[in-house]
C-alpha cells in the first residue's frame, strides 16, 4: 500500500452560506492530495501526460461525515492499496486536525488513456515506480 497525508487548510472561498466546507469542494481536496501522493514517489502527472497517456477520474465518490469550517486545518489521508491492471483506485479519508475527527471519505477510480481518448494499460514506468514504493 502507498499512503500519502496532504495537510491543508480551509479558505473563505471553501466554505458554502452554512459556514461549512460546500460539498464538491472535497472533490477538489482529492485532487490536490492525489497530485501531491503521486509526486511523493516520483510520479509527476505533466511528466505522464508528456509518455502520452492521461489518467482522467471515470467514478468518483464521498461519504459525509462532518463538515470541516472555515480555517479549520484539515488532513486528507490518500491511499493506494494495489496495483491498477487496468484502472486506478485511489482512497481519501479527510480529518480534522486538532482532534483528529474523521469529516469525509472517498474514492476516484482512474483509467489510462492517450492523448487521442484511447483506453490504454498502465505504462510500464507507472507500474515499474509503484511496485519499487510498494515492496521498498
Amino acid at each position: 500500500m502507498i499512503k500519502f497525508d496532504y495537510h491543508t487548510k480551509v479558505y473563505y472561498k471553501d466554505i458554502d452560506q452554512m459556514g461549512i466546507v460546500y460539498y464538491a469542494r472535497y472533490f477538489e481536496f482529492f485532487e490536490e492530495a492525489r497530485t501531491e501522493l503521486l509526486s511523493s514517489i516520483g510520479l509527476i502527472v505533466t511528466k505522464i501526460e508528456d509518455e502520452g497517456y492521461f489518467i482522467p477520474v471515470v467514478s468518483a465518490s464521498c461519504d459525509y461525515k462532518e463538515g470541516a469550517h472555515f480555517e479549520d486545518k484539515i488532513i486528507i489521508s490518500t491511499k493506494i492499496k494495489n496495483i491498477p491492471s487496468a484502472r486506478l483506485k485511489i482512497e481519501y479519508e479527510v480529518f480534522r486536525k486538532k482532534d483528529s475527527k474523521l469529516l469525509a471519505k472517498g474514492h476516484t477510480v482512474h483509467a489510462f488513456i492517450s492523448k487521442e481518448g484511447k483506453p490504454k494499460r498502465p505504462p510500464q514506468f507507472f507500474l515499474d515506480k509503484l511496485n519499487s514504493v510498494i515492496f521498498d
